[in-house]
C-alpha cells in the first residue's frame, strides 16, 4: 500500500470520531455511531482504493454497520478494510473514557473474514511472543507470560472487560495475586496497550466482539506482539436461552458458510496475515491509549495513532481541525 494512504485513513478516523463525538453523553449509542458510520462510509468513498469492508460492526448491539462485502473508494489500491467507526459506543454516549474510531488496512486477503460475533482473546506483547496457548488454562498461560517477562505474578498486569461474564475470572486472577483492571469497554485500546513501551499493561484477556479482535490482531502483529483468539456463539458467552440459543445457531451457521470453526483456536496468523497493514485510531474521549477530542467554538482538536506495519512506525498525530458552525462540516469533508 502506498505510504499516502496512511494520512488518508488517519483523516477517515477523525472525521468519524468527530461525528460520533457530537453525541458525547447525551445517552444514544446508535445515533452516535450512526453519525461515525455515515461519516466513515462518505470519507472512505473520497479515497483512492479499491476498498472491500470484510470486517464490519454493530450487529451484536444493532447498530447500524458498514457492512461485511461493501465496495469503498473512489479506485486504487486494492485493500482489505476492518472498521470500528466507534469503540466504545456506550462510552461515547455516557461520556466516558476510552472510546475510538478506529480502522485497519491491508492488502487482499489481509484479515480474517468472520461474522459480527463475540471472541475470546488472549493479547501479550513481543516479549511474550510465543508463550500464549489459548487452549491452555487462564492460569497456565499467566504463569508462562510471567515467566517470559522475568516478574512474579504479583506485578502481572492484566486488562479485561469488566463484564459479569468475566466475574469468575478475575476472582481467579485476582487469587493469583495478579493485578487486573477491569474496564467497562473498549478492548482494542487495552489490547494495543499491552505493546506500548510506555504502558504498564502485560496481558489482555476477555471475551468481547470479533470485529474488535481482527482489528486488535492487525496492529498487534504491526507491533511485533501475540495474540490467540477463538469464535464463541452467543449461547456460550450470554447464556443458554431460546433467544441467545437462536441467534447462536445463526453464527454458527455463518461460520460454516465462511469456513470457520466457532470454538477453534485462531493464530494471530489467521486473523491478520499480512504486516502490511495500517491501522488508524483517533480518540473520542480520553483515554489510556489516547486524548480525546477538546472543542472550543468552531475548533476542535484530535489526537490519532497512526501505525504502519511494513516499516513499523508509530506516529501521534495532533490536529486542529476548523469546522463550520452550520452542519460541523469539517472544511474540505463531509461530516
Amino acid at each position: 500500500m502506498k505510504r499516502d494512504l496512511a494520512m488518508a485513513f488517519s483523516r477517515v478516523t477523525e472525521g468519524a470520531a468527530l461525528a460520533g463525538h457530537k453525541w458525547l453523553g447525551r445517552g444514544d449509542k446508535n445515533a452516535a455511531d450512526g453519525a461515525a458510520v455515515e461519516v466513515m462510509r462518505a470519507l472512505l468513498n473520497q479515497t483512492e482504493i479499491a476498498g472491500e469492508i470484510v470486517i464490519g460492526e454493530g450487529e451484536i448491539d444493532d447498530a447500524p454497520m458498514l457492512f461485511i462485502g461493501e465496495e469503498v473508494g473512489m479506485g486504487g489500491d486494492a485493500v482489505d478494510i476492518a472498521v470500528d467507526p466507534i469503540e466504545g459506543t456506550r462510552m461515547t454516549a455516557m461520556g466516558q473514557s476510552n472510546a475510538l474510531s478506529v480502522l485497519a488496512a491491508g492488502e487482499k486477503g489481509s484479515f480474517l473474514k468472520a461474522p459480527d460475533m463475540y471472541m475470546e482473546k488472549l493479547v501479550v506483547g513481543q516479549e511474550a511472543k510465543g508463550v500464549i496457548d489459548i487452549d491452555k488454562p487462564l492460569r497456565e498461560n499467566l504463569a508462562a507470560i510471567a515467566k517470559a517477562l522475568g516478574k512474579p505474578l504479583d506485578q502481572l498486569v492484566v486488562t479485561t472487560l469488566a463484564k459479569p461474564r468475566h466475574d469468575n475470572t478475575i476472582r481467579e486472577m485476582q487469587e493469583m495475586g495478579v493485578k487486573v483492571f477491569a474496564i467497562p469497554d473498549g478492548d482494542v485500546a487495552a489490547s494495543i496497550l499491552t505493546c506500548m513501551p510506555d504502558s504498564e499493561v502485560d496481558v489482555m484477556y476477555g471475551i468481547g466482539g470479533a470485529p474488535e479482535g481482527v482489528v486488535s490482531a492487525a496492529v498487534i502483529r504491526a507491533l511485533g506482539g501475540d495474540m490467540n483468539g477463538r469464535l464463541l456463539p452467543r449461547h456460550e458467552v450470554k447464556g443458554d436461552t431460546e433467544e441467545n440459543r437462536r441467534f447462536g445457531e445463526m453464527e454458527i451457521s455463518r461460520c460454516a458458510e465462511m469456513g470457520i470453526e466457532p470454538g477453534k483456536k485462531l493464530r494471530m496468523e489467521d486473523m491478520a496475515r499480512s504486516d502490511n497493514v495500517i491501522f488508524s485510531a483517533t480518540g473520542i474521549t480520553k483515554g489510556d491509549l489516547l486524548n480525546g477530542i477538546s472543542r472550543k467554538g468552531n475548533i476542535a482538536t484530535t489526537e490519532t495513532l497512526l501505525i504502519r506495519g511494513k516499516c513499523r512506525t508509530i506516529r501521534r498525530i495532533s490536529s486542529t481541525h476548523y469546522l463550520d458552525r452550520k452542519d460541523d462540516a469539517v472544511k474540505g469533508h463531509i461530516l
